[in-house]
């Protein structure tokens, strides 16, 4: 209570105190001239909080405050003062609130707002044509009711939106979307949808390009081989001076055929996007094949190949898709490691999943490679590369076939001590045999 409202209730109490024992003094009934009086002044404040109730329960806009004398007219005008302040912050934060909402409603993008448990709370006009949503019957609908996609589902309760997903639209499959999630407040949502279907025309556009334009080089380039071979073949007719260009030319061309069927597998990876035979791999036996490969490979060389396999944990998928991805980890690092390096090959699970790591003692690769390396021809050093003839999409077909078994790859590598890849499968993918 401030100095001038308790001057203010002291200065009446001494007034009423007073007129009461004036009164009390002519009547001689101090008594009862004190509680009438008190009473009187309590049935006045009482009926001061009467009016001041049914302004405020009917109150209307900017209409004033009751007339008041005194105290309670201080109080009458203070808070019709704040009741028009607190207005005009509303109305400033209501436009700001209507400008947010027209621009979004301007977005080609769809934006939907959804609270902790996944409910619809606000969305624009691009979320009802790209998502199908409707005005007002989908207001505090769960989202994963209207969205039915599992792979939305999976994506949506995971809460994993380091990456933004993409589907077919629900109400148009030629329409191709791209989620990005944001948690913001008390784990609210934030969704952002785009229209992707252009890029996506554009990129297939490029893929049907590169298989067919690999495809149709496979033909001529297998007649060229072909006749190099039989001119290798009958090399004693042949003039010796011709001999060393043959040789390179057989050899480039085997190297051309290396990267059709590299080319030619990447089309058939990014063609769908989970493979076909999804049956339970026995991996310990797998990476005990290439294991075995990548010795040959090693030949004079002598790396120390160990493998480190739990034979109780099986993997689905399709085993050519794993094979081609785990061989050209492990031949990487056959080709990477100096003469008579260690490559330690392990295969283990825990309750993340199941692990595959590739871990060697080669050459390393710079911290500013490490983010490029899964990228179609990315050369750490074109010259190393072009010396072990590899063709740049080894690691762009690890990344697919991973992809297509939703696994993610790891990679850690120190200059001049070693690099480790490791590839971590969900336990979706992973089937536990008994002991």
């Amino acid at each position: 209570m401030n100095q001038d409202l308790q001057g203010h209730l002291i200065r009446h109490a001494l007034l009423l105190a007073s007129a009461c024992l004036l009164l009390g003094l002519i009547t001689g009934e101090y008594a009862w001239v004190l509680v009438i009086g008190l009473a009187g002044y309590v049935g006045w404040h009482l009926q001061q909080l009467r009016r001041l109730h049914k302004w405020l329960r009917t109150r209307r806009g900017d209409e004033p405050p009751p007339d008041g004398y005194g105290l309670w007219g201080e109080v009458f005008d203070s808070i019709h003062h704040l009741l028009r302040r607190d207005q005009k912050v509303r109305g400033r934060l209501q436009a700001v609130i209507d400008r947010v909402q027209e621009s979004t409603a301007a977005l080609k993008d769809a934006v939907i707002m959804l609270d902790r448990d996944g409910n619809l709370e606000w969305w624009n006009i691009a979320a009802e044509k790209l998502l199908g949503l409707k005005t007002p019957q989908d207001s505090g609908q769960q989202l994963t009711h209207l969205m039915r996609d599992p792979r939305f589902i999976e994506y949506f309760e995971n809460h994993n939106y380091s990456e933004p997903l993409e589907l077919p639209s629900p109400v148009n499959n030629r329409l191709r979307l791209q989620f990005h999630i944001t948690q913001y407040g008390d784990r609210e949502h934030l969704m952002l949808i785009r229209d992707i279907t252009r890029l996506c025309q554009l990129e297939q556009m490029r893929k049907d390009f590169v298989a067919n334009v690999s495809h149709e080089l496979r033909t001529p380039l297998t007649v060229i081989t072909g006749y190099l071979e039989t001119l290798l073949d009958n090399v004693e007719a042949i003039n010796p001076r011709w001999l060393r260009a043959l040789q390179q030319m057989q050899q480039q061309g085997w190297r051309m055929q290396n990267l059709l069927n590299d080319l030619l597998l990447l089309a058939k990876l990014e063609a769908t996007d989970y493979p076909s035979d999804n049956q339970p791999v026995a991996v310990d036996l797998l990476l005990l094949s290439i294991q075995n490969d990548a010795q040959a490979l090693s030949g004079e060389r002598r790396h120390r190949i160990t493998l480190q396999a739990d034979a109780h944990l099986r993997l689905k998928g399709s085993e050519a898709e794993l094979r081609s991805a785990f061989s050209n980890l492990v031949f990487n690092a056959v080709k990477y490691t100096p003469d008579e390096g260690e490559i330690c090959v392990r295969w283990w699970g825990d309750e993340q999943g199941a692990h595959l790591s590739v871990e060697d003692t080669g050459l390393g690769i710079e911290a500013k490679h490490l983010p490029r390396l899964t990228e179609r021809f990315y050369r750490v050093d074109s010259s190393r590369a072009s010396n072990t003839g590899g063709t740049g999409l080894g690691l762009a077909i690890v990344k697919h076939v991973l992809l297509r078994h939703r696994a993610d790859l790891n990679i850690v590598s120190n200059l001049g001590k070693g690099s480790t890849f490791t590839c971590h499968f969900p336990n979706l993918q992973v089937v536990r045999r008994s002991q």
